[in-house]
């Protein structure tokens, strides 16, 4: 494979068309090859058995085939959630969770190798970021993933390392090539990213015309302790951060997905609900809260579940939908970032 050859599994199927036809291939052999990659999820151009043996032979020559292959998988003892740890061709690693669920298979991928945003109880953002993934690195890790289990994924969280509106045409075109017809095909509605609040993007999102889930990693009810959790509130208000929700919601009609991580002693007492009602109510939104888990870079302790649940409680008295997320794969370090920088250290 060309390792530095054009991405193939990257382009899109009239990008695809475009570039065999240029090196005077028939259209329908992209429809093909698109089909190998996206929908039978090849591991390979040798796979591809109804091309000419001579266009698979040149397709090797020029084109890097993004095919990735776990380092590492582990395997919860306690609800079957399955880590990954993916090397890329350069080296770099990132994670990827798969979550069973009765409604089906979830998958939680990465969009960044490292990241930028420095939130206070994330393991992703402690050794920074690298790069950008590419389109292909997105749905490689669905592939894998679904090769691996041998059954189909139903929804996509992008909400693994990294900040995917800080890599918004990559995302973009992911989101689109995921949801094509002529891929996996699955629903826009299934697919949520999340975001730390960056509000161009958010705005910029909006006008996409997609239907997915935007997901705010909001965290605390204030500017002042926002500021203490997560850098990015230095940059934009909450203010500023609510008005793009809103024209989110409006724009697209799909509810707003609040993420609120609860931190023993930081951001769960009664006045703190209180504030985050005051924030949020009236709203069409629903709040996903979030018992944090502990890293040990940081000493934050985890919400006791009692006072999870009072905290649901005063939301839910208060006409908010809201829900505490099930803890997966606690035995196996399924937290963003914690399998990667293990095998960092090394």
């Amino acid at each position: 494979m060309a390792e530095n050859g054009k991405d193939i599994k990257s382009f899109t199927p009239e990008e695809l068309k475009k570039e065999l036809e240029a090196k005077g291939e028939k259209g329908f052999r992209a429809k093909q090859m698109y089909e190998w990659m996206h929908k039978k999820l090849a591991t390979g151009f040798d796979e591809m058995t109804n091309l000419p043996a001579s266009l698979r032979e040149k397709c090797k020559e020029e084109y890097y085939y993004a095919d990735l292959e776990p380092v590492t998988v582990l395997t919860s003892k306690l609800d079957g959630t399955r880590k990954y740890l993916f090397r890329l061709r350069d080296g770099h690693f990132v994670e990827s969770v798969w979550m069973k669920y009765h409604h089906g298979n979830s998958v939680c991928i990465s969009s960044q190798v490292g990241c930028k945003m420095g939130c206070r109880f994330c393991a992703s953002t402690l050794d920074g970021w690298e790069r950008n993934l590419t389109p292909s690195e997105m749905l490689e890790q669905i592939y894998a993933m679904a090769r691996d289990n041998g059954e189909r994924v139903s929804n996509v969280v992008v909400m693994g390392t990294g900040e995917p509106l800080d890599n918004y045409e990559n995302l973009v075109k992911f989101i689109r090539m995921l949801t094509n017809e002529e891929g996996l095909n699955i629903s826009q509605r299934n697919v949520t990213v999340s975001t730390c609040g960056l509000v161009p993007e958010i705005r910029r999102l909006a006008e996409e015309d997609l239907s997915i889930t935007l997901a705010l990693s909001l965290h605390a009810p204030t500017d002042e302790k926002r500021k203490e959790l997560m850098p990015i509130a230095k940059r934009y208000t909450l203010a500023e951060v609510m008005d793009a929700c809103e024209y989110y919601f409006n724009k697209t009609g799909r509810r707003i997905s609040f993420e609120y991580a609860l931190v023993a002693g930081v951001n769960d007492n009664e006045e703190e609900a209180g504030q985050l009602i005051s924030l949020i109510g009236g709203k069409n939104c629903h709040v996903n809260l979030i018992p944090v888990n502990p890293i040990k870079e940081r000493d934050y302790v985890s919400t006791a579940q009692d006072k999870v649940l009072k905290f649901k409680n005063k939301l839910e008295k208060n006409h908010i939908n809201a829900t505490v997320r099930r803890t997966l794969g606690s035995d196996i370090n399924a937290s963003c970032g914690q399998l990667r920088k293990q095998h960092m250290e090394v």
